[in-house]
């Protein structure tokens, strides 16, 4: 686990320190797909600990 905190607090430093104007197309591929399943998991959990599906 030390490792894992380690190598995401080093991703975050090196996040920061890209260039303004240039978007990183590939961090950007990474990232948005897995906040859309992070949040979708994150709903399925809520709909099923309240009952609603």
């Amino acid at each position: 686990m030390r490792r894992f905190a380690m190598k995401a607090l080093f991703s975050a430093v090196a996040f920061r320190r890209t260039e303004k104007e240039r978007i990183d197309w590939d961090r950007n591929i990474l990232i948005f797909p897995t906040a859309v399943t992070v949040g979708l998991v994150a709903l399925y959990v809520y709909g099923k600990a309240t009952s609603r599906w």
